[in-house]
């Protein structure tokens, strides 16, 4: 089985390091470069530190056969890697007149003069393959020593992300000629990791040599990838596939998608296939599951409302729901929830509702309810089903498990299609 080449991925920037700017690149890097088959071993970041950047470039040519760089190509002072670079691989500066040219149309582009230190960024190291910028004005940089790739990329995501998806991942592919690699996700929502692992561990164990199984939880539910590498037999993605009948019959239940969508879109396609409508009726979330429904392209077929009742008053105004009930079981209680849900079905015109109601913190528990105690709810024209958590993580983390909760409840609930 042929070698997977190691990648490792060097981001620069202080802001990246004071938490001013979350690093989606080294994300959208790792999974762009796994499609590809390359393997990324690490991801280190740095400041703007000349120092610091040599000895995170020096370690990671030790650990990888391509070191993949964002940042720091911007034409101010504190834009430091392009010099770094050019000292690092003892070459020097020179004019790249296609560059120059690039950099030159976008500013005429944009009817902006350009300054000296917008064409200082079409000097590129001596050594170096430029590799063309088609969103901005600082061109890439492609460097080949002794034996490891060097890309250099801009840090702004949409700069980078079309030069890797345009030239860097095909050169990349190209230069290592890389192994085939497939990948097959399975959702899964309804159980955590660990019990998940449990249920499926004899599958696990068996899988092929050339086959890998990664768990990647998130709120409420868990990403199964199964990544499969060349081993030189055919038909990869089919023998891949021939192993998933085996993993449903065990885990089935808590199967939401065979492929990389997230819960509410599934549950889009479900309603969508049934032809119904809904609604919801939120407390404790207040609107976040009507937010993650319509968040889907095309939700207006079948998303027609919500109702956020976070005071009781609204519970009873709009949902209809009884103060007999809220009295004997406070608002968050199933009696309540499932009221809230028959309420907002039937005021608000859909066929099915589901509801929430909770403490998400960080106050207001009591002995007998204590933070992170949530209801949820379904309902439809032929049945009403509720159930009761505690998800006690913190008042954000609470939102978003109910979140999960309901949407897989509504998705277990929902009757056949016709």
């Amino acid at each position: 089985m042929q070698q997977v080449p190691n990648a490792e991925i060097i981001t620069i920037g202080d802001e990246l390091l004071y938490g001013q700017v979350v690093d989606t690149n080294s994300a959208f890097m790792g999974q762009e470069l796994g499609k590809i088959g390359l393997r990324v071993r690490q991801i280190t970041s740095v400041s703007d530190r000349a120092a610091e950047i040599v000895l995170a470039l020096d370690a990671a040519r030790e650990r990888a056969d391509v070191v993949l760089i964002t940042g720091g190509l911007g034409p101010t002072k504190d834009d430091l890697t392009k010099n770094i670079l050019t000292e690092y691989f003892r070459t020097e500066l020179v004019l790249n007149e296609p560059s120059l040219r690039d950099v030159e149309a976008i500013f005429a582009r944009f009817n902006r003069p350009m300054l000296e230190v917008n064409r200082q960024q079409a000097y590129l190291p001596a050594s170096c393959t430029p590799i063309r910028n088609a969103m901005g004005t600082a061109p890439g940089m492609w460097f080949e020593d002794r034996g490891t790739v060097f890309v250099s990329m801009p840090g702004v995501p949409f700069e980078m992300k079309r030069m890797m998806t345009d030239i860097v991942l095909p050169k990349l592919k190209e230069h290592f000629q890389t192994p085939a690699i497939e990948h097959l996700v399975i959702q899964t929502a309804g159980l955590g990791e660990s019990f998940l692992a449990e249920q499926i561990a004899d599958w696990e164990d068996a899988l092929p040599p050339n086959m890998k199984l990664a768990y990647l939880p998130s709120l409420g539910n868990v990403r199964l990838r199964l990544t499969g590498t060349d081993d030189g037999q055919p038909n990869l993605r089919a023998r891949m596939e021939a192993l998933l009948p085996a993993l449903r019959e065990r885990i089935g239940a808590y199967i939401f998608a065979e492929e990389d969508i997230p819960l509410e879109e599934a549950i889009g396609r479900l309603l969508t296939e049934r032809g119904l409508t809904i609604g919801t009726a939120e407390s404790c979330t207040g609107g976040f599951v009507a937010h993650k429904l319509t968040s889907v392209a095309g939700s207006s077929r079948y998303f027609l409302g919500s109702v956020i009742a976070y005071d009781n008053q609204i519970k009873i105004k709009q949902l209809s729901v009884s103060t007999e009930t809220l009295a004997l079981h406070g608002a968050v209680s199933e009696e309540t929830v499932r009221e809230m849900a028959e309420g907002a079905r039937k005021n608000l015109g859909v066929d099915v509702a589901i509801a929430t109601s909770g403490i998400a913190g960080p106050d207001g528990g009591t002995p007998d309810k204590p933070v992170g105690t949530i209801c949820i709810a379904y309902a439809d024209a032929h049945q009403t089903v509720s159930r009761r958590f505690s998800f006690n993580r913190g008042r954000q983390i609470n939102i978003e498990y109910t979140t999960t909760a309901v949407l897989n409840l509504l998705r277990l609930s929902l009757p056949p299609v016709q």
